[in-house]
């Protein structure tokens, strides 16, 4: 049986809405009794939790600062973009200031094992999609972030 705190919650999803449902549940048998949970807990949020989520989320192309576990998390999440040339780079910044301009949020891609010029075409695809539509993508793109997290979080990474 484990049981986690806070603030190991907050650094898999920065809704303490999401940590408080997460931590309710606890002690958990197995990583995937957590896991169940986090996606319980994330289907439960609303838009407004989940924008509170994404604000601990850097630009893709940003390098998170600080050495708490979900700055190490982030930083290793977007490799891809670790040794990116600068004409990917600066289209990725237009990219998301325009992304941000048209949705009012950033633009949250899980990013894990995508190489930087990927994450630009998807950044550049969705920038067509109605709100509703990519509502849905980012709450489905948190999903996975948060998943391989909870992973994290349970191997003790």
């Amino acid at each position: 049986m484990r049981e986690f705190g806070r603030p190991d919650l907050l650094a898999c999803c920065a809704s303490p809405r999401w940590a408080d449902a997460v931590l309710a549940l606890a002690p958990y048998r197995t990583s995937g009794e957590l896991t169940a949970a986090g996606e319980a807990a994330l289907a439960g949020l609303s838009w407004e939790d989940v924008l509170e989520a994404l604000a601990a989320h850097p630009r893709i192309g940003d390098r998170a600062a600080g050495g708490d576990r979900e700055a190490s998390w982030s930083r290793s999440e977007q490799a891809g973009t670790a040794h990116a040339d600068a004409a990917i780079l600066g289209a990725l910044r237009q990219g998301n200031e325009a992304y941000e301009r048209r949705f009012g949020h950033v633009y949250l891609i899980c990013a894990t094992g995508r190489p930087a010029e990927e994450m630009l075409d998807l950044l550049l695809a969705r920038l067509a999609n109605d709100p509703d539509v990519e509502r849905k993508i980012v709450r489905d793109e948190l999903g996975k972030i948060v998943k391989l997290r909870l992973a994290k979080l349970w191997e003790g990474r």
